[in-house]
């Protein structure tokens, strides 16, 4: 387990829109652009391997630019096809809050960091003691219906809390902003909220409103 003190103050950064990790939990990415190849080849040489996932977004001028939140993931699964491509796994450290991006001769992003907002990450899985989970599945069952979706429910109603509602803001076929939504609620409760809060919008046919 990676300690607070361990976190390097500077991470290479992956942009990629729609895409969430979150602590402990695991995300699979396909790499194949060469200065992608180039981070995860730099990555592993370094002691702690971790990768910054963030969410490119568009400012007030129409710019491109990166949420100020992102989740770092240790890369600890890793795999090369014969093409030259690399199947990797992420796990997820801990959030960071970005400081500023570096200027160099890296063909990918890099930035300088800060965890402090987020020593809870570090830490043992999250409880959700007003977790009622009868209400929420069936608030789910709605939404995989409504979606054409389907599961193991089985697997739903006996996974820990944490694992569940996490598992499902990462799965789940959510707008890019409603992902970060998700990243920065403050605790496990809070994103518990806002999932169901999102999953009865697009039950209502916000999600048709919103494409219009």
């Amino acid at each position: 387990m990676i300690k607070s003190c361990d976190l390097p103050a500077q991470i290479p950064l992956f942009p990629l829109p729609g895409a969430l990790l979150l602590p402990r939990g695991r995300l699979p990415l396909h790499i194949f652009e060469p200065r992608y190849l180039q981070m995860i080849e730099d990555c592993l040489k370094t002691p702690q391997r971790l990768i910054g996932m963030i969410q490119p977004c568009r400012g007030r001028d129409g710019c491109e630019k990166l949420s100020v939140i992102g989740c770092a993931g240790r890369l600890t699964g890793f795999s090369e096809t014969e093409d030259g491509r690399y199947m990797i796994t992420l796990s997820g450290v801990s959030r960071f809050r970005l400081q500023q991006e570096l200027e160099g001769f890296s063909p990918y992003r890099r930035a300088e960091v800060a965890w402090g907002d987020f020593e809870r990450d570090l830490g043992l899985a999250e409880h959700d003691p007003g977790f009622d989970r009868d209400a929420f599945l069936e608030t789910l069952a709605r939404y995989f219906h409504a979606q054409g979706l389907d599961t193991d429910w089985e697997a739903l109603k006996d996974a820990e809390d944490e694992f569940l509602i996490n598992s499902l803001s990462m799965l789940l076929p959510l707008e890019a902003e409603d992902k970060q939504a998700l990243l920065e609620a403050p605790s496990l409760a809070t994103r518990r909220e806002t999932l169901v809060t999102l999953l009865e919008f697009v039950l209502r046919g916000g999600l048709e409103e919103r494409q219009q």
